[in-house]
């Protein structure tokens, strides 16, 4: 076994922390690279871009295309710019498909964002955005090991504390892995100098003995918390917590979840805009506000070889536009739904691609509980039940008024089963599933909103669901310059979801298309 499949398999078995801890013992790591910039020289005097779609996308494609000298025109079918960055704050008001429509009531400085809600450091191009415009950020706090990991049927259903399920399940992986290494079980894969850098990283990685033991005592509990936690003067000696039962430990699968801190998009350092992910389509907006029109359903995209014609409706008036090119943000759910003169291929590849189902829901409560009872100031519990994780504000922390939850954050088969409900009642569902988790839930509770993104008019579902096999045969085709027009967006990026596939996506599509716009000019 060479090293490299060796650390997979300890990446496989025991998770992404302790396979990062041995790379960093053997002498391995690497860092992710800044993107370029965005150069768009030799525009032709006059040329024009028609751009589909105010959202993120949408705005970035705007913004850089008149910067480099192009005359822009956007047509959005909101009254409002930003698309699927959105937030929700008291006295907004939302009208989902079928009519249902809800009034927000959170208290004044209280919001959730109904789509994305966190910018990664590494998304560069979201973050380049956030420093040129000014934008006030803060910090998201993703994984808080003083949060809850929850299985209904784990440890008769009691939630356990995030510090208390990774120390355990650190310290039994590295003593299992440890004692294997001590009894020369894998002396044929390793020399004896890696053997002795391995074991040394498992013992620090897993609190373990000399003897490689995973037993309760001092040093583990400075990682999963004291029974009685040490304190000043004459007040009682410390004492060690006890340890998770192993074979509970691991039946209960709660490990899964300490994992999701590990993942690249959820790696510290996480931001997100101070008062509402909105701040950065307001920036956005405020720099292309002027080229926008509102208020205006596509209705059909036609093109020649010299230029497109997009027909849309405004108000209940049929009007048409007219441009040298195109660069087309419809998210494929809706564009799909439209007559678009393009090419077999992208055609399609427009109709491949279906959306993925998420609910969200936000719910006010009277106090701050969280964090007055339990010490939980931001961060995300999980759970298995249908809401999957409660997410706690990462800000305003020890406010003494109101505060709000993502109560919810639905996924899958449930999220359907979400959405088919009437709003009221699928804030009563996130209510009812979050009691098993915070008992104040049933006095605390004051008012909620909830978002099923396939009622979402301007959606119809939350993002892109790519498979291996979909962008294989599509991919290519959805993102190619088809006569003269492009699309962009998350959904033709390999970053779906996130608001970095969508600005980095147009970044790419406006470069291509900028590309071809000057070679047919000469």
């Amino acid at each position: 076994m060479s090293r490299r499949a060796l650390l997979g398999w300890i990446g496989k078995t025991a998770g992404a922390s302790a396979m990062y801890q041995a790379m960093t013992s053997l002498g391995f790591a690497a860092e992710s690279s800044q993107p370029g910039v965005l150069k768009l020289d030799g525009v032709k005097k006059g040329a024009t871009v028609l751009v589909l779609g105010a959202g993120l996308a949408g705005m970035t494609s705007a913004y850089e295309l008149r910067k480099a000298g192009y005359k822009v025109k956007i047509l959005e079918f909101n009254g409002k710019a930003g698309g699927r960055c959105w937030t929700l704050r008291g006295g907004d008001s939302y009208t989902e498909l079928g009519g249902a429509t809800q009034q927000c009531k959170f208290a004044d400085g209280n919001y959730i964002n109904p789509g994305p809600w966190r910018v990664p450091y590494h998304h560069h191009h979201v973050m380049s955005y956030i420093n040129e415009f000014n934008i006030a950020i803060e910090p998201f706090i993703q994984v808080n090991y003083n949060a809850l990991v929850h299985n209904t049927k784990a440890f008769n259903g009691k939630p356990q504390r995030y510090r208390e399920v990774q120390a355990d399940y650190q310290g039994y992986t590295a003593e299992l892995l440890g004692k294997v290494l001590n009894q020369h079980g894998l002396d044929e894969t390793l020399t004896h100098e890696d053997r002795e850098k391995l074991f040394e990283s498992l013992r620090h990685w897993g609190a373990l003995t000399d003897k490689a033991d995973y037993k309760k005592s001092y040093e583990v509990s400075l990682r999963r918390g004291f029974a009685i936690p040490p304190g000043g003067g004459l007040s009682p000696k410390p004492e060690p917590s006890e340890l998770l039962d192993r074979s509970a430990l691991l039946q209960s699968e709660l490990w899964k979840y300490i994992v999701n801190g590990q993942d690249i998009e959820f790696q510290s350092s996480i931001f997100q805009p101070v008062g509402g992910m909105d701040n950065i389509a307001k920036a956005f907006e405020k720099r292309v506000g002027d080229l926008i029109e509102y208020h205006a359903k596509v209705t059909q995209i036609n093109q020649s070889d010299k230029g497109v014609t997009v027909n849309y409706e405004q108000q209940g008036v049929a009007k048409t536009a007219q441009a040298d090119w195109c660069v087309c943000t419809i998210p494929l759910s809706i564009l799909s739904q439209i007559p678009v003169q393009a090419s077999s291929g992208m055609q399609a590849a427009i109709r491949s691609l279906p959306y993925a189902a998420s609910v969200k829901v936000g719910l006010e409560f009277k106090r701050r509980f969280w964090e007055q009872d339990e010490a939980i100031y931001g961060g995300v519990s999980y759970t298995n039940l249908p809401i999957t994780n409660i997410s706690y504000p990462s800000t305003k922390f020890c406010d003494k008024g109101k505060g709000v939850l993502l109560g919810a954050y639905v996924w899958g088969a449930n999220a359907f089963e979400f959405t088919s409900l009437a709003p009221e009642e699928r804030v009563k569902k996130a209510v009812e599933y979050g009691k098993q988790i915070h008992p104040q839930y049933a006095e605390e509770f004051d008012n909620g909103i909830a978002v099923g993104w396939h009622r979402v008019p301007w959606t119809q579902g939350c993002y892109g669901l790519w498979t291996e096999e979909k962008r294989a045969e599509h991919y290519e085709n959805l993102c190619q310059v088809d006569g003269r027009l492009v699309l962009a967006g998350e959904h033709a990026s390999n970053l779906p979801a996130w608001q970095e596939g969508a600005i980095s996506s147009a970044h790419d599509a406006i470069k291509r298309l900028h590309h071809k716009a000057v070679s047919t000019a000469a």
